[in-house]
């Protein structure tokens, strides 16, 4: 069984979406699909924003084969846009914002963009070598668009994988104009596609509301079970009690509360070993400002850079407990390696006025789901950490938590179940559905 995934994100970039389709590369053919994953050539370094508008070191199609499949890597040569980023971060913001809106919606009508050499390797590699199933992970979500071409021309199968919401990202901007016409573009392009998978049963329902009559199917996100071995000998800090973040942080999560709650810690706790770690975030910028307000708390604040998936999760296993933000039914990724780590996890909060206050100004709607909190279940379900229900129990937890480090060298974790959650587990999953939209290109 031979399957074609296009996938934009992809190692050696480093963000989350890129290890969702590196699991089917890794895992796949062990269940009997053979992948051929189409990305594009990213740059090895990851200092800055620059490192991932540079133009691509080769200039073809560079091909990767390896016992678990092959990789064709798109040559990649920076819009206007991006070369005008080049030449000043600061400069031409306005020009740079409206070439990249051009781009953006420009893509979808006219042969044009740096993804379309994505479109253009999976249609040569098709003509040579055929697949049973094509599979278009997003976003980007034009991917879906080059799925649907390539599915009609070569009358192969293909499924929509979603990441992340589309139309209902509200992210995209500006929101009442694109809501439109995002709507129309998903509608049209997924009227094609076999099978919808997505990550959790929130983005299903959100999904199911502008796709009508198609299969859709959760393959969860997971850990990376060959990081966590390489973790395996790394045992939690003595030297100070270590909670460690790490990842994007959004606007309605209360980082305020917990920086509050730390700061509150710290002032009643005589020379507290203690260190509240940031790793590989966003908004660095704003966070620095936001810790700024509390000046007990500046010295015992530490950020750590950006790095590939391994090495985060190497920094991770040196924490004492890990911080996790509640985000009801949306489970997000940084929940799977929290667990696969053994480390007690803080989930922070399930109540408190200013969560509720940022949930109801940024959250998106939630349907069926409403009041579901997967997390806290996932939790519960593999006894791996603590639900916090607001500021003051978080300033009573960590000081439970400073007596337990102090007393015994660390933070016990006795966590069970979590193999379940392991990328490897999942990509079976996928592997099934894979066979099961092939098998109607048979009928």
């Amino acid at each position: 069984m031979r399957a074609l995934i296009l996938a934009y994100d992809f190692p050696p970039l480093v963000t989350v979406g890129g290890l969702r389709p590196y699991s089917w590369y890794r895992y796949l053919k062990q269940f009997g699909v053979e992948p051929t994953v189409v990305t594009r050539q990213w740059s090895t370094h990851h200092e800055t924003a620059l490192n991932y508008v540079a133009p691509s070191d080769a200039k073809e199609v560079v091909v990767e084969a390896s016992q678990f499949g092959t990789i064709l890597r798109t040559p990649y040569e920076p819009n206007l846009s991006n070369r005008l980023l080049q030449r000043s971060r600061t400069r031409f913001r306005w020009i740079r914002r409206a070439i990249t809106a051009w781009y953006e919606v420009g893509q979808y009508l006219l042969p044009i963009g740096p993804k379309r050499q994505l479109l253009l390797t999976a249609r040569r590699y098709l003509r040579q070598h055929g697949a049973d199933v094509i599979v278009a992970t997003g976003e980007p979500f034009v991917l879906f668009m080059y799925a649907s071409q390539l599915s009609k021309e070569f009358g192969i199968p293909w499924i929509a994988d979603y990441r992340d919401p589309w139309t209902h990202d509200r992210a995209r901007l500006p929101w009442r104009v694109s809501r439109t016409w995002n709507a129309t573009l998903e509608a049209r392009f997924t009227a094609s596609a076999s099978a919808v998978t997505t990550v959790s049963e929130f983005f299903a329902d959100l999904i199911a509301t502008l796709i009508k009559g198609k299969p859709i199917h959760v393959v969860p996100n997971g850990y990376d079970p060959e990081a966590v071995r390489r973790t395996r000998g790394i045992e939690q800090g003595r030297e100070k009690l270590a909670i460690a973040l790490v990842g994007t942080i959004y606007e309605w999560q209360p980082l305020e509360s917990v920086l509050a709650a730390c700061s509150q810690f710290l002032v009643c706790t005589h020379e507290a070993r203690f260190e509240l770690r940031f790793v590989g975030i966003n908004r660095q910028a704003e966070v620095e400002a936001m810790v700024a307000r509390y000046p007990v708390l500046t010295s015992f604040v530490a950020f750590s850079r950006r790095a590939p998936n391994a090495e985060t999760i190497e920094t991770l296993a040196t924490a004492n407990a890990f911080l996790l933000f509640n985000s009801g039914a949306y489970v997000g990724t940084k929940i799977y390696d929290y667990l696969a780590l053994r480390r007690k996890i803080l989930l922070c909060f399930s109540d408190g006025r200013e969560t509720r206050e940022l949930r109801g100004a940024y959250y998106l709607d939630e349907g069926r789901m409403m009041g579901r909190r997967i997390q806290e279940e996932m939790i519960r379900a593999t006894e791996s950490g603590v639900i916090i229900r607001d500021e003051e129990q978080l300033v009573e937890t960590l000081s439970d938590l400073y007596r337990e480090f102090l007393e015994q060298g660390g933070i016990t974790c006795n966590s069970v179940g979590i193999e379940a959650y392991s990328r490897e587990s999942h990509a079976r999953g996928m592997a099934e559905i894979i066979r099961g939209v092939s098998g109607l290109r048979q009928t």
